[in-house]
């Protein structure tokens, strides 16, 4: 047993054993009946999110629970949720690579995936909060001949650019590095149109030196791009918030907490992924015992600087001496959004101490359970977050609360099956994991010993 807490690919692989595992996965797929019953739930759920999203489209976002002074509600709250649940792919794929961290050769492959999807989702809700969502290229520099040129002080044309550049270093990079595994598809696959299929996207790789060579440069190349978009992205989330003087708002802590806040949720989302696809695709010897120990490690990493962060924010706010900033705490602690906050301080700063147990940390299920736990918990921090601090103005004749209605849940619970549904998609086209890196991780591993 302790071996299997040590070792992130047990002994007995081998180049074939390796390649016929993983694209066995997608050419064979032995649980079709299983398959067709998830993508049908998903399904579903996508085409309750497409109705509720055309809904508000057609009649405005005053069908959502947001009104003034709580201008910023629901899709405000699921931007920052989503963008933080991609940050853990871009963590995995491209600093781990550098640091030369072998565990991440299992888990990188649908990591990656989560950051283009979940990347994506968050960038479609601010079109939702528009109100005008037809004038969404406002936020893009473009010739105009009205002189209707992009505000640069506004935090949406921020968002966009960083939104976008995230999506599409994230795209080349998980691409590049699907290449060589789309080249072993190819020349596995016995239909004559998927060899085709995927001899085309393989980019006529043939596995030569030359390309293994250019390959391995352009593929670090990308990693040292991305990595630093681990930080800016969600900072620059985060000063949407910021850069205003509302109390709850206006905090020099939040470029750090988001990003700390956003590991936690975006690895909590990875186990949420990894441990179905172990026990659909029976990958325990791929997706060992050792990966989890070293996710949850990181999750508890991530999650206290999360809660000292909320320590933070309370002693600013007591320190600050200022009658808003300590009227707005104790608001969140005993005000209508109450619940919230303490769902929050319950598990993301005692719950969270469970993952200081190895113990707790290999056990699969339990380790899916508080993923599960710890996403829920973030989403109503951002909330805490986003309708605390508004809903309780300078003035009392401001003062307002607003809470969900229905297209609020519907657009939130349908995001949730869009973005699963991708994944289960992505699943019957190309490799879940790495077959190029899982080889490269069994050959060291057979010069050793």
């Amino acid at each position: 047993m302790a071996e299997e807490y040590r070792s992130v690919l047990p002994p007995g692989h081998s180049y074939g054993s390796i390649t016929d595992r993983i694209t066995a996965t997608v050419l064979d797929f032995p649980t079709r009946r299983h398959y067709l019953a998830i993508f049908s739930l998903f399904l579903i759920l996508t085409l309750l999110f497409i109705y509720g999203v055309w809904t508000v489209f057609e009649f405005g976002p005053g069908l959502m629970g947001v009104n003034i002074p709580v201008a910023w509600g629901y899709p405000i709250t699921n931007v920052v949720w989503w963008i933080g649940i991609g940050h853990a792919g871009t963590l995995i794929s491209a600093i781990l690579l550098l640091l030369r961290q072998r565990w991440r050769t299992s888990i990188n492959r649908f990591a990656e995936a989560m950051t283009l999807f979940a990347a994506g989702i968050a960038g479609f809700f601010p079109l939702l909060h528009l109100g005008r969502p037809w004038f969404a290229y406002w936020l893009v520099p473009y010739p105009s001949t009205m002189g209707a040129w992009p505000q640069w002080k506004s935090p949406l044309v921020w968002d966009a650019f960083a939104i976008g550049t995230y999506i599409t270093v994230s795209l080349l990079f998980w691409y590049m590095g699907l290449v060589p595994d789309l080249a072993s598809m190819r020349d596995r696959a016995r239909n004559r149109y998927l060899k085709v299929i995927y001899g085309v996207f393989a980019l006529g790789w043939r596995g030569s030196a030359q390309h293994w060579a250019r390959y391995e440069t352009v593929y670090l190349l990308l990693a040292a791009l991305a990595t630093p978009l681990v930080v800016s992205v969600h900072s620059i989330i985060s000063l949407d918030f910021t850069i205003t003087i509302i109390p709850g708002y206006h905090s020099t802590i939040f470029p750090p907490y988001f990003v700390a806040g956003a590991l936690f949720s975006g690895f909590c989302m990875v186990i949420t992924i990894a441990v179905p696809l172990r026990a659909m695709f029976a990958l325990q010897d791929l997706i060992t015992l050792r990966h989890f120990d070293v996710i949850g490690k990181v999750i508890l990493a991530s999650a206290l600087v999360v809660a000292y962060g909320y320590f933070i924010e309370f002693f600013i706010s007591w320190y600050s001496g200022s009658q808003f900033h300590r009227y707005m705490v104790i608001n969140r602690a005993l005000g209508p959004y109450a619940p919230a906050f303490w769902i929050v301080m319950v598990c993301n700063v005692l719950l969270i101490h469970v993952l200081w147990f190895r113990k707790v940390r290999t056990t699969v299920w339990l380790m899916f359970v508080l993923s599960l736990v710890f996403n829920v918990s973030m989403w109503l921090e951002r909330y805490m977050i986003v309708f605390t601090s508004v809903h309780r103005d300078f003035m009392p004749s401001m003062w307002d609360t607003s809470f969900a209605t229905h297209y609020d849940i519907l657009i939130l619970i349908g995001s949730l099956g869009l973005f699963f549904l991708l994944m289960v998609l992505l699943l019957r086209m190309v490799p879940a994991l790495s077959i190029h890196e899982l080889r490269q991780l069994a050959k060291e591993k057979g010069q050793q010993r």
